[in-house]
């Protein structure tokens, strides 16, 4: 675990901004000011998330400028972490996270129904999509594309495949070429896996096809995106399949050696799903923090970190709106967390590799 924590002295604040003005963005009404005086007095806030603690820096630093007096503790946690430390300490009443926000769409929609969350109606709801808000309790922050990441060396710009049917023809027509060569998450193991996979299973009947063509090439399961990456980069893998798209761009600006590819048919775009826990020991720093995460500033940083805004008044690369299939923050989410329903998917994708591994 990593724990971030930016203070007013690391800052170099003056030891006075607690006595200045509230700030009120332009637009918001005049009861804010109450809002951002009842944060100062609580002092912060505690946030658990996974996005990386690099990445938060400058959010959570201008954060601070904007609100003097008002400090912000981040913890880097994985998403399974995550969601087992709100209901552990919720049941022990034991004092954790203000705010929680994760890319794992599903199990935050699950601790939102089960009761976890508190409602909070944001000033910045209006200029959000209707698909990113669930009970003015679950915010989706970011439009995150997921990709394939293709080694250049291993797979030449002309036989990349720039759709999911592209993608199985290469796979049954250069087998022996790509066993042992490519890589996908476990979704037995990794969350977002999961969540990626039942998504293309939504959207497609041809995803089961697609899923026995890469078993078939036996291939490297992960639990996160970092060993994935690395394994395109190096060669051990030569296209790696339903990757966290900001991760695999981030890594694609300093390494030349892999290719980012959106898939035209359709490409699944994630979000990173916020809310303020029912028990928050400091609510209004919580609604503050989280109203800069969706203001066009925040939604900018974040932007510069390549998790890409929500929102569509801040300038990002963009994918066509035919291209993109958006999953909605909202119960649907719900369906593939049924234990029975869970057991049975996995249990079909264990069989799949099994049936994969002995084809010659």
């Amino acid at each position: 675990m990593r724990i971030l924590i930016l203070s007013m002295l690391l800052l170099g604040a003056p030891a006075f901004a607690q006595a200045s003005a509230p700030h009120r963005p332009v637009g918001y009404p005049r009861s804010y000011d109450a809002l951002v005086a009842d944060a100062r007095a609580e002092g912060g806030l505690r946030v658990y998330g996974n996005a990386d603690t690099a990445a938060m820096q400058p959010l959570i630093a201008a954060f601070r400028r904007t609100y003097p007096g008002v400090a912000v503790r981040y913890d880097d946690l994985e998403s399974s972490t995550i969601y087992d430390r709100v209901v552990a300490e919720a049941r022990q009443g034991a004092a954790g996270a203000d705010l929680v926000w994760s890319s794992a769409m599903d199990l935050q929609a699950k601790l939102i129904n089960d009761g976890y969350a508190q409602g909070y109606l944001s000033p910045e709801k209006p200029a959000l999509p209707a698909t990113a808000v669930w009970k003015n309790m679950g915010y989706g922050v970011t439009a995150e594309p997921v990709a394939f990441v293709v080694n250049r060396r291993l797979i030449p710009a002309a036989q990349v495949p720039r759709t999911h049917e592209a993608f199985e023809q290469l796979l049954r027509s250069r087998r022996a070429a790509l066993t042992g060569k490519v890589a996908t998450y476990d979704p037995a193991r990794s969350n977002v896996g999961y969540l990626y996979l039942t998504e293309d299973h939504a959207i497609t009947r041809d995803t089961r096809s697609l899923v026995q063509a890469i078993a078939a090439t036996r291939p490297m399961l992960s639990r996160t995106t970092e060993p994935m990456l690395d394994a395109v980069a190096a060669g051990r893998i030569a296209i790696a399949y339903n990757v966290v798209g900001p991760y695999a761009l981030t890594r694609a600006l300093r390494d030349p050696r892999i290719r980012v590819v959106f898939p035209r048919d359709y490409t699944i775009i994630a979000s990173r799903v916020a809310f303020i826990t029912r028990d928050a020991r400091h609510p209004a720093a919580a609604r503050l923090f989280l109203d800069f995460l969706l203001s066009r500033s925040g939604q900018t940083l974040l932007a510069r970190q390549w998790l890409l805004p929500v929102r569509g008044d801040v300038r990002a690369p963009r994918l066509s709106s035919e291209q993109q299939r958006p999953i909605r923050v909202g119960p649907q989410l719900l369906v593939n967390l049924d234990t029975i329903k869970r057991r049975r998917f996995l249990a079909d994708w264990r069989a799949t590799l099994a049936e994969g591994a002995r084809t010659r």
